[in-house]
């Protein structure tokens, strides 16, 4: 068996501009603060180290409030202007053909990324989309992972397994959960390190 667990925003899909929208709702009607650019926005979650709310709303806690804000305002944003990264779909495709097994791990909340991938007609390639609402701890712990090797039936030390994304958590989860990893720079980040760097999409069949 062969597996390929996707990462969803920056890897899969160009969401910047509906999480920044969102994080500026929740700016303006709780907390009384100007926009942010989306440069700032995608800068901030791919940092190794980070406390969100300090750096989008300058509180030390995610309040429950503006938490609630967010997720309804972004359910509707999410759909508004995301994007697939070109090559994306042709590359699901192709790996489809060859019979590989895809699924997606996201720190995104499954409702949301279900959401996203349905919209833009590639929910129908995975097989699993695990976000993290569904497990205790997101990435890098290797929990979502393990829960998608559980599906299948899928033991790192006999099958072949990558992980493909644009953060370090990506990078971190694929080693945690002992499957190779792929650092995709098209997305949210133009430089990063893993067992493999791609610099777009279609260079994955050459690895794959």
């Amino acid at each position: 068996m062969t597996l390929v667990v996707f990462d969803m925003d920056g890897t899969l899909i160009d969401t910047q501009h509906d999480i920044t929208a969102s994080i500026n709702h929740v700016r303006a009607q709780h907390y009384g603060l100007p926009p942010l650019q989306s440069s700032f926005v995608v800068e901030a979650i791919n940092r190794e180290e980070r406390n969100l709310a300090d750096l989008f709303y300058h509180t030390l806690h995610y309040e429950d409030a503006a938490k609630a804000l967010f997720e309804t305002h972004y359910y509707e944003q999410c759909i508004q202007s995301p994007r697939l990264y070109e090559g994306i779909k042709g590359v699901l495709e192709a790996l489809k053909e060859r019979k590989i097994a895809l699924s997606v791990a996201t720190n995104a909340p499954s409702p949301f990324a279900k959401r996203m991938m349905a919209h833009l007609g590639i929910d129908a390639y995975f097989d699993c989309i695990v976000g993290a609402d569904m497990v205790e701890v997101p990435k890098p712990n290797p929990q979502m992972l393990h829960k998608i090797f559980e599906y299948y039936g899928f033991d790192p030390k006999s099958h072949l397994g990558y992980m493909v994304g644009d953060n370090s958590k990506d990078i971190g989860v694929a080693a945690n959960a002992g499957i190779a990893s792929i650092f995709a720079t098209w997305g949210f980040s133009s430089e990063g390190k893993g067992d493999h760097v791609c610099h777009h999409p279609l260079d994955l069949l050459k690895i794959i």
